[in-house]
């Protein structure tokens, strides 16, 4: 799909530095901006700025006529050079400097094309913050909101390969790959036991590089995927999908600015709104299509999530019964455990 390929370039693009053309409309993402791509951008006069709206609140932009919070937020930005963008898109920053604007909301004028950027700016793993307006160049990927919209609704992915994988868990296990069509991001599930007719115990484990791998301490996830591997293999049967949805979806760079923010006293729900994103980015769509290639449209959901048991049940996969996982609780995790239960939902 011509399209979905666009979209794919228009990502590579925004990681680059590059700027992008939505229906018509040049957009520069902050992060990877440089100066002498911002002059370039500039050209016809300085560029307004996009931030979403979450972002918006923190900046005390809200309450401002013009501006939504459940929408991207433009901002004048007349003498407001590249460090002090910066300063604006990342909150990491806000400790030392503390005294931004005083800044004045306008009127979007796109804002399908402008969700459509702060979208890819997401996807790209970026700071959801765009200058708008500028020169975008004759060789500028150009695509539409509806592209960026139909990319973003894309669940279609397919089984790559397939091996036997004993492992310290279970010596008869299985390892699926598969690769998303959208994004080409690649996700894995482990079958673990021999089906025995009744519905597999099933564990959605988003990857997690500092828990899984280097064994942090701030998150319960490295724990909560060895005592899913076990009870998955003590069960007799049942299936780990492995999912490519770093720190909730937005991302491993963006999970260790969070981290930054709760080191300066935000919990984990409130780190991921200062930086511009929902408090959980993920979704399980492309999970439910693994279960139906692998011909499972019924599971026992090992969770404490109840968002992955509706997530799963829109997709049609059904839940016959949510197993509780608990592990992993130490004295450095306290508050992120916390903030699950009280602010989003999982079950004690």
């Amino acid at each position: 799909m011509s399209g979905g390929r666009d979209v794919a370039r228009a990502i590579d693009a925004l990681r680059r530095g590059w700027p992008v053309r939505i229906d018509g409309i040049g957009f520069l993402a902050v992060e990877t901006a440089d100066e002498a791509a911002l002059a370039a951008f500039d050209l016809g006069g300085p560029a307004d700025l996009l931030i979403s709206g979450h972002r918006a609140v923190t900046l005390k932009l809200a309450n401002q006529r013009e501006a939504v919070p459940s929408g991207p937020v433009r901002i004048g930005r007349t003498g407001m050079s590249l460090a002090e963008a910066t300063a604006v898109a990342d909150p990491a920053l806000d400790l030392s400097h503390p005294l931004k604007g005083p800044f004045r909301a306008r009127d979007v004028g796109c804002d399908r094309a402008a969700g459509a950027a702060i979208a890819l700016s997401r996807r790209a793993g970026l700071l959801p913050a765009l200058f708008l307006g500028g020169e975008a160049g004759e060789d500028a990927v150009s695509l539409t909101p509806a592209d960026v919209e139909a990319f973003e609704r894309a669940t279609s992915l397919r089984i790559a390969s397939r091996a036997k994988l004993p492992t310290r868990f279970a010596e008869q296990a299985e390892i699926v790959a598969f690769r998303a069509d959208d994004d080409g991001a690649e996700h894995v599930a482990l079958l673990i036991g021999t089906p025995s007719g009744k519905p597999p115990l099933v564990r959605l484990h988003s990857e997690c590089l500092t828990g899984d791998v280097l064994g942090s301490l701030k998150c319960d996830c490295g724990p909560q995927l060895d005592s899913a591997l076990e009870a998955i293999a003590a069960s007799g049967w049942g299936i780990l999908l492995y999912l490519r949805q770093e720190g909730r979806g937005i991302g491993l760079v963006n999970k260790l600015r969070a981290y930054a923010l709760q080191d300066q006293g935000f919990d984990t729900v409130d780190a991921n709104l200062r930086l511009g994103f929902a408090d959980d980015e993920r979704h399980y769509t492309l999970a439910a299509g693994m279960l139906a290639a692998l011909a499972q449209d019924e599971v026992r959901l090992l969770t404490n999530n109840p968002r992955k048991v509706e997530g799963l049940a829109a997709a049609g996969i059904r839940v016959s019964e949510r197993v509780p996982l608990k592990a992993g609780d130490n004295p450095y995790n306290q508050a992120y455990l916390q903030t699950k239960r009280a602010r989003s939902g999982h079950a004690l």
